[in-house]
């Protein structure tokens, strides 16, 4: 489903004009997503500002947005599955369908307790991913909300973490690498048993005796583009001081942050995998500027 050329414009406007710095408010889950499966282990409460996801032996549960966007800004905070979440994952990401689809990936990988959670990202352009890169986190996820948000602009993707910025996806077209600019996409959820690969390989299996396992949702905000009522407004009123973005990049501060990010938190990155790619890394892993 396309969107007119005049739209296409204005994203394009609107998408210089929208800052890193995240909102002060936030939207009514009712309004804005729908629980697509898991029967009641799905809920939203506190009149429309809350949601949950639970899991449990016989099955697990998710929600879909009810809109479609092209490009902007996602914020979501999240408290993570507490205690012993070995084998289970919550699926935080954009999609769209069928075999040549667009995907823009935050997974969150349980472990034991005590033992840190696994962010896991990733980006698809029609149908191919493999773009892995994970991370540790400078905190604890279950204990409180933590925002996590998707910038995705014609010329990049930026996966932040509490406003700091964690991985850049540039648009590396000129060298022949898809990216994920023409397909509108919907926001997805779930939180579902994976222990056949989500802990150590899937060495450590799911103790179904914490069950339920619940995930908790909150502050949604979406300062995008949609297909079915254009860009948000509200993009022009999003500014604030301690930004890390200036226009389509990101500035020093942003940059800084990345780098002490990468540095010390990641754990893998496919563009450093020499066993997985032994005859060279992928093109756009030659093309790091932030």
């Amino acid at each position: 489903m396309g969107l007119s050329s005049s739209l296409t414009t204005t994203v394009v406007v609107a998408l210089v004009l929208v800052t890193m710095f995240g909102s002060a408010y936030s939207s009514n889950f009712f309004d804005e997503f729908d629980l697509t499966w898991g029967d009641h282990r799905g809920k939203i409460s506190n009149g429309g500002n809350m949601l949950s996801l639970s899991l449990d032996r016989v099955s697990g549960s998710g929600f879909k947005s009810k809109k479609e966007y092209l490009f902007g800004r996602i914020d979501m905070q999240l408290k993570l599955v507490a205690g012993n979440s070995a084998g289970t994952v919550t699926a935080y990401y954009l999609s769209s369908q069928g075999a040549t689809h667009d995907e823009i990936d935050f997974e969150f990988l349980g472990n034991e307790t005590g033992k840190p959670y696994v962010l896991h990202t990733n980006v698809f352009a029609q149908g191919k991913g493999n773009r892995e890169q994970q991370f540790y986190l400078w905190f604890d996820p279950t204990k409180n909300f933590h925002t996590y948000s998707i910038v995705w602009r014609p010329q990049h993707i930026i996966f932040l973490v509490d406003n700091l910025p964690i991985r850049v996806f540039n648009n590396a077209e000129k060298l022949g690498v898809p990216f994920p600019k023409n397909q509108p996409m919907r926001i997805y959820s779930s939180l579902w048993n994976a222990d056949d690969w989500a802990t150590r390989g899937g060495l450590v299996k799911t103790d179904w005796s914490k069950a339920p396992f619940t995930a908790y949702y909150r502050g949604f905000h979406a300062a995008a583009c949609t297909v079915s009522s254009g860009c948000d407004p509200k993009f022009k009123s999003s500014f604030g001081d301690g930004d890390v973005q200036v226009a389509n990049e990101l500035n020093a501060y942003g940059r800084r942050r990345l780098r002490w990010v990468q540095r010390y938190f990641m754990i893998y990155n496919y563009c450093s995998d020499l066993k997985r790619f032994p005859r060279g890394f992928p093109p756009e892993c030659k093309r790091s500027r932030f």
